[in-house]
């Protein structure tokens, strides 16, 4: 279960954040697999502080034969047991501590896995509402948090818990009255952990959804300074960003005077506790009841729990914060998670979805929404009666039916809005249409759908591993054959180290245009049954637009196709053009036959030749 983390100061619709009860059993799911290692490892750790709390009883005979006047001699005995006491605690300790760690180190592997793999699988729809900053918070701050709560407060606390636990018992085996008194600490110390979680954990959450909010703010500052400086809207984003960084600011000094607070209530606890098991070993001395010995063991356990007993109250800080982080992780997983409605075991179904009789739904394939494996006399891809809005009241397609046909080219025009590149998306299975159907084929291929955007991203790496994100195994032949395909392959054996140079953020930098050859030749080693090019070739300019449909038109040979159109030139190409406008299909047919039809596509036709020399079809 999660709950929506709406920000109304941004606008921005968070993605949600899992319960404490949903976080708290994610949490046993992810420790379950290793169970083993966790009882091992707190089992070795109780030994470990067992054999600890042989210190006190060892100082206190010590204490016991000075003040009775015997000889040196028997201190022997005592301070050989102390040393060895010390030797294995410290194996033990060390021994509890790595398993422990180890657990904490493989959950939290296992956590990032499962929530990269689940970001990715979200609709690029969500994403869109909730705004780059608060997925960049969460798998960045949440997760470093989370982190080092895991490899710090967690086997501290696990051994702070321990020697609590072991020692108030030890001190009941002394005499149950220096239990009684060192329990007099107890309520304050709940009253202060009490008081300090029911602030901190909301605080916490808040500080994570500012911070978020901020990083939103600077990547939109950031990423649109160009329009931010052309509107001379710099003052407005500055003031923006100034407010949100105090907001931040303010929520961190909050957080700073509650754990002052906390600390101050600590100390308090401690003298009452230390103050009453004093006075009760005097009068138990007094009385005879007890040895000047035992009564110092006593006094050595109470004080022995300062460091336990701080830590694992003080941990609760960690623990608060990387609670609300984790549930922020959390609710990113469940709701990749939730399924978007109810189906039959194989089927898909989409909200608003109507089916005709006879209608026959095909097997989802795992993990990938709209790739379903269709009869071969089917259709390539077939989108029925498919609508979409970002939101109440902001409809960008109004049920569009479009079918692609083995092997045709097919491309998408119309001006700016129209809803083409959100067709696209949905066709692609990157994005989930608010209402209709899209059955798309697997053709024995996976991935059986590639989208291609024109912003395209190189990773940091070779070349070779660049190229081989798209095809694992694929050999240096294979690599060379897919760049000679795009006809990217002169300048990639130019490159310092050909295949084995680095590209990417601190390597060899490609312009747009070889970037976006990249990315074609990325396409056809994972040899795809459908593609899908979202103006794919929009970045590279004018210069490279040429260069650059070639490389297209080479890597959609032999496959079906579905080209979101930046050029008409790739719709002169295609076998048949779909004119979008205002979210609806308005014309559908090949290139000539709507050029000369005087109709939506004859006007883009004659405005976008009318302005520049259309480049002849190669």
């Amino acid at each position: 279960m999660t709950t929506d983390s709406p920000t109304p100061d941004t606008g921005a619709d968070l993605l949600p954040i899992a319960t404490t009860a949903r976080t708290r059993a994610a949490l046993r799911t992810l420790i379950r697999p290793d169970r083993g290692l966790a009882l091992t490892g707190i089992g070795i750790l109780v030994a470990a502080t067992a054999v600890g709390l042989l210190v006190q009883p060892l100082l206190g005979r010590i204490v016991d034969i000075v003040a009775d006047g015997r000889p040196a001699g028997d201190l022997t005995l005592p301070v050989v047991l102390l040393v060895a006491v010390a030797v294995v605690q410290g194996l033990t300790t060390t021994l509890g501590l790595t398993r422990i760690a180890r657990l904490g180190e493989t959950v939290l592997a296992r956590l990032r896995e499962r929530f990269v793999e689940r970001a990715l699988n979200l609709p690029a729809d969500r994403l869109e509402r909730a705004g780059a900053g608060d997925l960049t918070a969460r798998v960045t701050g949440d997760v470093a948090r989370v982190a080092e709560a895991v490899r710090s407060a967690l086997p501290e606390m696990a051994r702070s818990v321990l020697a609590i636990v072991l020692t108030l018992g030890a001190l009941a085996l002394l005499d149950v009255r220096f239990l009684l008194a060192a329990l007099l600490a107890v309520p304050v110390q709940l009253l202060t952990a009490r008081w300090y979680v029911r602030r901190a954990l909301t605080l916490y959450a808040d500080q994570r959804v500012a911070n978020g909010a901020q990083q939103q703010q600077l990547l939109e500052t950031i990423g649109g300074a160009v329009t931010v400086r052309g509107h001379r809207l710099e003052e407005q984003h500055t003031e923006r960003s100034a407010g949100r960084s105090r907001k931040a600011v303010d929520l961190t000094m909050r957080s700073v005077n509650l754990v002052l607070g906390f600390y101050g209530r600590l100390h308090i606890a401690e003298y009452i506790g230390l103050a009453a098991v004093l006075i009760a070993g005097f009068w138990l001395v007094r009385d005879g009841a007890v040895s000047i010995g035992t009564a110092t063991a006593a006094a050595l356990y109470f004080h022995s729990l300062f460091g336990p007993v701080n830590a694992a109250l003080v941990l609760l800080d960690d623990a608060q914060s990387a609670a609300a982080g984790l549930a922020r992780l959390v609710g990113v997983t469940d709701l990749a998670e939730q399924p978007e409605a109810t189906a039959a075991p194989g089927e898909k179904h989409v909200p608003g979805e109507k089916h005709a009789p006879g209608d026959k739904h095909v097997p989802l394939k795992k993990d990938l929404p709209h790739q379903r494996t269709a009869p071969e006399a089917a259709a390539a891809v077939t989108a029925h009666a498919v609508s979409h809005a970002y939101g109440p009241g902001r409809p960008v397609l109004h049920e569009v039916s479009l079918t692609l046909e083995p092997g045709e080219h097919v491309a998408l025009v119309g001006t700016s809005g129209a809803g083409k590149s959100t067709l696209a998306r949905i066709v692609a299975g990157v994005q989930q249409p608010t209402a209709g159907t899209v059955t798309a084929p697997a053709g024995g291929k996976d991935p059986s759908v590639v989208l291609v955007t024109q912003e395209v991203h190189v990773f940091t790496g070779t070349l070779a591993e660049d190229l081989r994100l798209a095809r694992p195994d694929a050999t240096d032949a294979d690599l060379r054959a897919a760049l000679s395909t795009v006809h990217a392959l002169d300048w990639a054996e130019a490159l310092p180290d050909g295949l084995g140079t680095v590209v990417g953020e601190g390597g060899h930098r490609l312009d747009p245009a070889r970037a976006q050859q990249l990315a074609l030749a990325r396409l056809v080693l994972a040899d795809p049954v459908l593609a899908v090019l979202d103006e794919a070739t929009a970045e590279a300019g004018s210069a490279g637009a040429r260069v650059l449909e070639r490389s297209a038109e080479a890597a959609l040979a032999g496959r079906t196709a579905l080209v979101v159109a930046h050029r008409l030139t790739q719709a002169v190409a295609a076998d048949r053009v779909v004119v979008l406008e205002a979210g609806r299909v308005v014309e559908s047919g090949p290139h000539d036959e709507l050029r000369d039809a005087d109709g939506p596509y004859a006007a883009l036709w004659r405005a976008w030749s009318g302005s520049r020399t259309a480049a002849p079809h190669p």
